[in-house]
């Protein structure tokens, strides 16, 4: 057993040392690398495709698609040729690159001695104006289309202008946008040229045709007529479209159909013009229809009016454009401009200022209402820094305007109305730190004086709060006594003047501010001052009466003829209605 050990030990020993050797040998000293085959190995390059087809091996020729074609181009331009036909041998070339638009061939030379084939233009349309056109209407012609369409649509007038507004559609087909720029003409035009556009290039006989026929519709087909044609343009120059009548979907006018329009608007307006009564305060109410590229369409149409009627033209004017557009000073001057030229326009038609006085109370109402009056009368008279290029114009106007809002006979019901309504205007301009407003809304207040009694109680009312008014009416009373005292109602103004001193002590006493009491002084001094005249007035005609009864009482005396009860009593009257006051 021990034997075994050691021998096992000595093995083992010399195992050992036999590894060491080893190692000593080894440069890796015993150390292994590890490596991953899957991580290393590499893709086998793939074969080439075998391009051989299966019959005997040949490789195929990928061009031969290409040369077949260029064989039957080819073979086309042969036959071409052999039939020495041009035509043929250029549509064989032509449908023959057409197969393949990338081939690199060059196009067939055409042979010499043959020229190419010019391409044949297009004649022009000959340009036709608008004045050409509506020569070619015929008046016998319309009133034959007329007759035609009232008794097919006997009951269906606004058809009947629709057809009616058609024939001018038609006669106007070959004009041109270019022809008729009628925007740019109303931005461009004065309104005295610009009314007349385009009835102007209309025959006579065709218009009289025409008004003749619209006499006979009903006011209220003509008026959806006017409204729709207005419309019309208004799409026309805001580029939206707008349906016919009766119709649900919109269609786009044509520059050609704005021609007709214009053309039927404007006799329509000239024949009728008080259809436009009770569109004028839709449209200047609707925002559709304001704006300063659609002004001038606006001023248009009134002034069609105008040319229909001048009475009618002017109430639209003072009525609805002006206190619309010019409410305010500091509006459009380009508004301003127009609606002026427009006024302009109307007063210089001959004999205007006896036409208008004559219609200056139409059916109760003013031709130039008091609100107008005011906006025109502070236009006319603004203070020195707010003066404008307008200004002249509206001071050359003011007076044909003034005489318009208070014409009327004296002491009429439509006087007494208009005096009632300038009063506390004129109160309210007074009151303005304006003194030639002031002035002119003075003589205004005292024209309400005269003309309505009742207006010295309607000032009584408004002097509380309108005391600086009070006193420029009241200086122009004592300033001008002369000859205002005549005019004016003696018994009447006295009672108001003893009012206001009451009111004055009453106000003097709760005032506080200074300029308020001196206000208020000012207007005590004047109403002294005019009643102490009113009594000197009085105290002379007393004794003036008093001296004319002493000599006609010694006439009766000595005329046994008189009839002393019947002339005494009227003599008797007539001194107590004086001595009255």
């Amino acid at each position: 057993m021990d034997d075994f050990a050691s021998s096992s030990s000595t093995d083992a020993v010399a195992a050992a040392a036999g590894a060491a050797a080893a190692s000593s040998s080894d440069p890796s000293h015993g150390w292994q690398k590890v490596s991953y085959p899957k991580r290393h190995r590499k893709q086998a390059p793939s074969a080439a495709p075998d391009l051989a087809v299966a019959n005997g091996g040949h490789k195929a020729n990928v061009f031969e698609a290409v040369e077949k074609q260029s064989q039957m181009r080819h073979r086309a331009l042969q036959a071409a040729r052999d039939a020495a036909d041009p035509d043929a041998r250029i549509a064989a070339a032509t449908a023959a690159y057409s197969d393949d638009e990338d081939s690199d061939e060059a196009p067939v030379a055409l042979p010499e001695g043959e020229v190419k084939k010019p391409k044949v233009k297009k004649p022009k349309k000959p340009k036709v104006t608008v004045a050409e056109a509506a020569a070619l209407i015929d008046a016998e012609n319309l009133s034959a289309h007329l007759a035609e369409i009232s008794e097919s649509y006997e009951n269906q007038q606004d058809i009947q202008l629709m057809r009616f507004a058609d024939y001018f559609g038609r006669a106007f087909a070959s004009v041109s946008a270019a022809q008729f720029p009628w925007a740019k003409m109303f931005k461009e035009s004065l309104v005295s040229k610009m009314v007349d556009i385009p009835l102007c290039h209309i025959p006579e006989p065709v218009r009289n045709t025409a008004s003749d026929w619209i006499s006979q519709r009903s006011p209220d087909a003509l008026g959806d007529f006017v409204l729709w044609c207005i419309d019309s343009v208004m799409s026309e120059l805001s580029g939206q479209a707008v349906g016919t009548k009766g119709s649900k979907k919109a269609a786009q006018q044509t520059p050609r159909a704005q021609v007709a329009i214009f053309v039927v608007l404007a006799m329509t307006l000239r024949k009728k013009p008080e259809v436009l009564a009770n569109l004028l305060p839709k449209i200047l109410g609707n925002n559709k229809y304001l704006g300063q590229e659609k002004l001038p369409i606006i001023v248009w149409v009134i002034g069609q009016a105008s040319q229909g009627d001048l009475v009618t033209g002017m109430l639209f004017w003072a009525h609805f454009l002006f206190p619309t557009l010019c409410a305010k000073s500091t509006g459009n001057p380009q508004s301003r401009d127009l609606v002026l030229q427009l006024l302009e326009r109307i007063f210089s038609v001959p004999k205007a200022r006896a036409i208008l006085l004559n219609g200056a109370v139409r059916k109760g109402e003013r031709l130039v209402p008091p609100v107008t009056f005011d906006l025109f009368m502070r236009a006319a008279f603004p203070v020195s820094s707010a003066r404008v290029k307008a200004t002249e114009r509206f001071e050359a106007a003011y007076p044909t305007i003034k005489e318009l809002a208070l014409a009327g006979p004296p002491g009429s019901k439509t006087v007494k109305q208009a005096s009632h309504h300038f009063l506390p205007l004129c109160a309210k301009a007074m009151q303005e730190n304006n003194a030639e407003l002031a002035r002119e809304a003075a003589d205004v207040f005292i024209w309400c004086l005269v003309q309505n009694p009742e207006s010295y109680k309607h000032w009584e009312r408004l002097h509380p709060e309108n005391i600086e008014a009070s006193v420029a009416v009241l200086s122009k009373i004592a300033t001008n006594w002369s000859e205002l005292s005549p005019k004016l109602s003696a018994e009447s103004l006295k009672a108001t003047l003893k009012n206001l001193k009451a009111k004055n002590e009453a106000a003097l006493e709760a005032a506080t501010d200074p300029g308020k009491q001196a206000s208020i002084k000012a207007a005590d001094k004047y109403c002294k001052e005019i009643l102490g005249r009113l009594s000197r007035v009085s105290t002379c005609l007393k004794g003036s009466l008093l001296v004319i009864a002493i000599a006609v009482a010694a006439g009766f005396a000595f005329s046994p003829d008189l009839e002393i009860p019947s002339d005494w009593d009227k003599l008797q009257a007539m001194v107590s209605s004086h001595l009255s006051f």
